[in-house]
């Protein structure tokens, strides 16, 4: 298509076929630099990237970049937060990569990295977590994190179905409940503005509430068997192929039985149907110590997970985030919803370094298109100070390069960045809380990763 808020490079287009992605030597890739600290960290990253493809590949293959907008500098530049260009950008290249952007304030898109999201139904966002030794950790053992989460994308709650307390539209929900679900709507806390004005003359008798005070705000939770079974059928697919141990379902299936207890179900149904004897399920252990008792059960997990299969379990959320802390080789792939996900792997990045240097992707493994993302905020006081860690764009380009099938030039960058944290020449995040560090300008962390590959 003809783009008028950027342009295309020289460079091959990636394709998809039978499931694979076909890569030319010099493919097309959109990014966005992003705001705040953006710019600067783009800069560092794109020179480690660039060094990675180079060394590995002796000039056989080099990314073409092709810049695109979103966020605040896009606002600026076009009036819009989200150019249609943008879009189509990453539709038609398949792959691409951003930094941080600023999430509009007031109406119009909620958050732009949920609506690329939901745009190109990249319904997988992969986060891996690891350690690299001689990062600061608040823990005593952040070495023995070594996890990759797999958090539904599309739907929970961040599918953004929310009606605000006292509009019309939140009103005619409450009356939707009320007259059809009578029942359910007795479980609504003040559901009625006169039960929140009767509440309120026994709570403080002196005080006329306003209509702000008794309202009720409505969020609706869609959670489907489809959207269920992609993600796990992306879970187990990753985990068997880099010969990973488990993978545990996450969910909060005690309280929440027809989202999140659907969620578990469905995940375990699919892993079965799906991969048969090549995984082992905690369902079909369940299912077999009720027919031949815990003794049998015990014996045919031990047996199929001799023989090669890979062990399916689960855990209640809030349980697996006491766990991940406690107990962290206990896991090893997770899937789950999309908030228990974006609760676990924040939780998870602070174990092993922060959220400076957590690297996402988001991915759709059946169209091919992918972003690969920065997993931290703008941080605008630090913007154009030359100052913030690069490692959450730079590891991000290094999943990318991994997912095109470039793994020598990932493997490059895992080696620069494992270097330059070792030889303490760091920029100020790690500097204050590593003894005997150097503090040096995110421009300089990047050439020390290129130094140290």
């Amino acid at each position: 298509m003809a783009y008028t808020t950027c342009t295309v490079p020289a460079g091959g287009k990636i394709t998809i076929a039978n499931g694979k992605l076909v890569v030319p030597n010099n493919p097309i890739i959109p990014f966005i630099r992003g705001d705040g600290t953006g710019p600067d960290i783009w800069a560092a990253s794109v020179r480690v990237m660039d060094a990675a493809v180079e060394k590995a590949y002796g000039g056989q293959r080099k990314i073409a970049w092709m810049e695109v907008f979103a966020g605040e500098e896009s606002f600026k530049k076009f009036n819009n937060w989200l150019p249609d260009d943008t879009v189509e950008a990453f539709r038609e290249f398949l792959v691409g990569i951003k930094g941080p952007l600023t999430t509009p304030i007031g109406g119009g898109i909620r958050s732009l990295n949920v609506a690329l999201r939901q745009m190109l139904d990249l319904y997988v966002c992969l986060r891996p977590v690891q350690y690299f030794t001689g990062v600061p950790s608040p823990v005593k053992r952040p070495e023995a994190v070594d996890m990759v989460i797999f958090r539904e994308n599309t739907e929970d709650i961040y599918a953004g179905i929310e009606f605000a307390g006292g509009t019309p539209e939140a009103q005619k929900v409450l009356d939707f409940i009320a007259k059809e679900f009578p029942k359910d709507f007795k479980k609504i806390r003040f559901g009625t503005q006169q039960a929140g004005i009767d509440y309120m003359k026994l709570a403080a008798p002196d005080h006329t509430p306003k209509s702000a005070e008794v309202c009720v705000g409505i969020g609706i939770k869609p959670v489907s068997a489809m959207g269920t079974i992609r993600l796990m059928k992306a879970a187990v697919d990753y985990a068997l192929r880099f010969k990973r141990k488990s993978v545990t379902i996450v969910h909060k299936g005690n309280i929440m039985k027809f989202t999140e207890g659907a969620f578990r179900d469905w995940a375990y149904g699919a892993a079965e149907r799906i991969y048969g004897d090549k995984v082992y399920t905690w369902a079909k252990w369940e299912k077999t110590k009720k027919e031949k008792g815990e003794e049998a059960a015990n014996a045919e997990q031990k047996a199929a997970l001799a023989g090669g299969a890979l062990l399916i379990k689960d855990a209640i959320a809030d349980i697996a985030l006491q766990q991940v802390l406690t107990r962290p080789t206990d896991f090893d792939v997770i899937a789950t919803l999309n908030l228990n996900g974006d609760y676990l792997s924040d939780a998870l990045a602070a174990q092993v370094g922060g959220i400076g240097i957590a690297p996402g992707g988001n991915i759709n493994y059946v169209t091919g298109h992918a972003i690969f993302e920065a997993t931290h905020g703008t941080a605008p006081k630090y913007a154009g100070k030359d100052q913030v860690n690069p490692g959450s764009v730079v590891l991000s380009g290094e999943m990318m390069l991994r997912h095109l099938g470039w793994v020598e030039a990932a493997d490059l960058i895992l080696k620069g960045l494992n270097g330059a944290i070792a030889s303490k020449r760091v920029t100020y995040d790690f500097a204050r809380l590593m003894e005997g560090a150097t503090e040096i300008k995110c421009s300089a962390f990047g050439d020390n990763m290129i130094t140290n590959m």
